[in-house]
């Protein structure tokens, strides 16, 4: 209660300072429109932000936020490398991808250079990786860094896990399984829910009642719930054949994420059949295959674009938590939930050892960036579909 009061009672002063500052700017400017005119709450605006940037200073030189100035400087060379990634694609590749380059944000340059790292490390992680994904070594919870004095080891530049597996294998191995297979999960999910929609959308009456009403069921489940329910049922029928649970859960997912996209694929489908140049293509004659494939689909390419990336996002995060409860991806391959759920108890020890409460922290980041960089790319996907102007 009385962090509230002294909450509510710093907001208020920083109100009350917005207030005279606006009116001592506007007496100094001759009351220049510029100060004139601004609201109050522009005034407290920069007023909060001035205060944000002294204490994020004042935090920078203290000597417990190691966190703080990692996720500054990360946040930096984020920043610098998304610039760079712009400025190359503006002078390098096709007349395309230089036009989009020149039109693409910040963010969605850094989101593209994530993915490209992302896509690089799965598809090439048998060369990147500098051990197996399932080899164990001597060496248990080593410290990142690779410097012996501070708990590291140079074999090992991102530490080790609790039975010795090297983490930067495991992060790289990471990529493979958690990426590859949510993006398989989703690929499913968009063929069997896109093409159930638009048969919907086209044939209409009884079909789409039937459909429609089996989604509205599955939908009304809670998602994450209805997953663990499946895959509890499902590790009974794996018994001991771990590879045939993880396709038991690529199945499970594209089933219950299937239902979203049919019901986008249906809206977008029903708002395109009823257009002019379907009913010429129905007069001529044509079949239900060129109508979909012809028609339908190049017409709702953008939308359904859009909704890919945010699927996988979802799809990625299920996956993830799936593998933090045990159900997910089995050992012994690789996966970023598992080794947020392995590693979490070195969390205690950050106030001790900043460098052994990264070890989870590592895997935790690997699924945070991702999420946001597909995020920024979808966002700007969205806005250039959406026809609207900077």
């Amino acid at each position: 209660m009385i962090t509230l009061l002294w909450i509510i009672g710093g907001l208020l002063a920083l109100l009350a300072i917005s207030w005279v500052l606006r009116k001592l700017a506007q007496v100094v400017s001759g009351n220049k429109p510029l100060f004139r005119d601004m609201p109050l709450a522009v005034a407290f605006g920069y007023v909060l932000g001035v205060v944000v940037l002294a204490f994020g200073v004042w935090l920078w030189f203290q000597p417990n936020a190691v966190f703080f100035r990692w996720f500054v400087q990360g946040l930096a060379i984020s920043v610098v490398t998304a610039y760079a990634f712009r400025l190359l694609g503006r002078t390098i590749g096709t007349k395309a991808t230089k036009k989009a380059f020149r039109q693409m944000p910040l963010t969605a340059s850094f989101g593209f250079l994530v993915i490209l790292i992302y896509a690089i490390c799965a598809i090439f992680a048998g060369v990147l990786a500098p051990y197996g994904q399932a080899e164990v070594f001597q060496n248990v919870n080593v410290l990142p860094g690779g410097n012996p004095a501070t708990g590291g080891d140079p074999a090992h530049l991102l530490g080790t896990d609790q039975i010795g597996r090297d983490l930067l294998t495991r992060l790289i191995y990471g990529a493979q399984n958690t990426v590859g297979i949510a993006f398989a999960t989703v690929c499913l999910a968009f063929l069997v829910g896109g093409s159930l929609g638009f048969l919907a959308a086209v044939f209409g009456g009884w079909l789409d009642n039937i459909l429609s009403r089996i989604v509205d069921v599955l939908m009304a489940i809670p998602s994450l719930i209805f997953a663990l329910l499946l895959m509890t049922i499902a590790s009974a029928w794996a018994g001991s054949q771990q590879w045939l649970l993880t396709v038991y859960m690529v199945l499970i997912i594209a089933l219950i994420d299937s239902t979203r996209v049919f019901r986008l694929a249906r809206a977008v489908g029903q708002s395109i059949v009823v257009m002019d140049y379907i009913e010429a293509a129905k007069l001529r004659g044509e079949g239900l295959g060129y109508l979909i494939f012809r028609e339908i689909l190049p017409n709702a390419t953008a939308p359904l674009l859009a909704e890919l990336g945010l699927r996988f996002c979802f799809v990625f995060l299920t996956i993830s938590a799936l593998s933090f409860l045990g159900i997910g991806i089995q050992p012994p391959l690789a996966d970023w939930g598992t080794m947020v759920r392995d590693l979490a108890q070195f969390i205690n020890f950050a106030a001790f050892s900043p460098l052994a409460a990264a070890l989870p922290l590592m895997a935790a980041g690997a699924i945070a960036l991702l999420t946001v960089a597909v995020n920024f790319v979808v966002d700007w996907m969205l806005h250039k579909s959406s026809g609207l102007k900077e």
